[in-house]
């Protein structure tokens, strides 16, 4: 027997929680945004009026103003996005406690144990959009079908506020006309490479011959050749084990444009000190350290490394990182923002090889860091800053850990 896989995906989240608390607001184009005057001033998500005129999520403000005039910007409230998160998870658990998170706005349910009790899942899909409506205010749009991958597809197919089932039978009439990169986990690297081999919709993904994709994109093309068939038997996990923190990181829009190596250390040393702080809290460690870079042309990228011993130690991130930026950049155009995460996260009490010529070096370090963590945690993060931080207070005057940001859009493999 089938599975029945729900993917709920709350429509413009941010601007409908905003919409629901401020009625008002409901009539007009919204859109909500980042500090304008710290420069984090870039769309994180729009209502569907905004939409209408074009609005564009990641875009800067004053080109969201040149498309729509009248637009309302609100600043951002994550504590109140993560409250509503909560609250629609919690809708969610009344039908199933196989409920898998995909970032603050989006989750699978397995709901193939409660149709007994609640019906079939489109059922269950349209009592819990009606009651997501009703008690809170906003909507949602769900894809039912016997994956998660194609009930991802579905709740994207068609929104706001609807639900498309994919079935057995109706998918490859639904998908296969699809653009390739509407297919989760298919991104711009991967449809670039899939398009050289003439490859533009899922229906042809799923057509391709295995063996090419498999040259191609190695054991990641048979993955997707696969989740094109609807081959996915990838379970949706309990949503209270699913709670084991997998990365860590932190990302800053800076003040003003970065235009210099220099400057990409000063924020470079704040974010990692925030990232490291935040590993040695919950007693871990780290064996990949990652960096993501935007441009002032809102190009960006991410690239990682792998360490050869684990650690949480600010030093060995800082020096992690700042080697991966100048690997990877040369300053074509000036840096507006970056974004330091650290995952392969491993219990602090496993032990791990020290090298020998530098285990005494370690240990100093790691007792240097326990201090100054101290002091941070009792007089505040600027009451003990490196020396490059003093160089520019402004720019690195930021507190991660006082002001986390919650990205609204996920990473995916590209």
């Amino acid at each position: 027997m089938d599975r029945i896989i729900l993917h709920s995906d709350c429509n413009s989240f941010y601007a409908s929680v905003e919409c629901a608390l401020h009625p008002e607001l409901r009539d007009k184009p919204v859109a909500v945004c980042g500090d304008i005057e710290q420069r984090h001033g870039i769309i994180l998500t729009k209502n569907e009026i905004a939409k209408k005129f074009k609005v564009k999520t990641g875009e800067a403000i004053w080109q969201a103003k040149q498309k729509c005039p009248h637009l309302v910007l609100v600043k951002a409230s994550f504590g109140t996005y993560l409250d509503f998160s909560r609250r629609v998870k919690k809708i969610y658990l009344d039908y199933t406690d196989n409920v898998e998170s995909f970032g603050i706005d989006e989750a699978w349910l397995d709901v193939t144990g409660s149709r007994f009790l609640f019906g079939d899942g489109e059922k269950i899909a349209r009592e819990i959009n009606s009651r997501v409506k009703k008690e809170l205010g906003i909507t949602v749009s769900i894809g039912v079908s016997f994956n998660k991958i194609f009930a991802k597809l579905g709740s994207d197919y068609k929104k706001p506020d609807a639900i498309t089932v994919i079935s057995r039978d109706n998918f490859k009439n639904i998908l296969y006309p699809l653009p390739v990169n509407d297919l989760l986990y298919v991104g711009r690297a991967t449809t670039r490479k899939l398009s050289q081999l003439g490859i533009s919709t899922i229906g042809d993904l799923a057509k391709a011959d295995r063996r090419v994709l498999k040259q191609m994109l190695g054991i990641w093309g048979e993955r997707l050749h696969s989740y094109a068939l609807g081959l996915d038997s990838s379970p949706v996990s309990k949503y209270y084990e699913n709670r084991n923190v997998k990365s860590i990181g932190n990302s800053t829009t800076a003040v003003r444009d970065l235009k210099n190596i220099n400057e990409i250390k000063i924020v470079f040393s704040t974010l990692c000190d925030s990232v490291s702080r935040r590993l040695r809290e919950q007693n871990l460690r780290c064996g990949v350290v990652s960096i993501n870079v935007r441009d002032t042309a809102l190009s960006s990228f991410e690239v990682q490394h792998k360490l050869l011993t684990p650690t949480n130690i600010t030093r060995d991130i800082f020096e992690t990182a700042l080697m991966l930026f100048q690997n990877s950049y040369s300053f074509g155009r000036a840096v507006r923002s970056l974004g330091v995460a650290v995952s392969g996260l491993i219990p602090e009490c496993d032990g791990v090889q020290l090298n020998i010529f530098e285990g005494g070096d370690k240990r100093r370090l790691e007792q240097l860091d326990i201090a100054t963590d101290k002091l941070k945690r009792r007089f505040g993060s600027f009451a003990v800053q490196p020396a490059i931080a003093l160089e520019n207070k402004r720019l690195s005057g930021f507190d991660p850990i006082a002001d986390h940001v919650i990205h609204p859009v996920g990473f995916a493999l590209c």
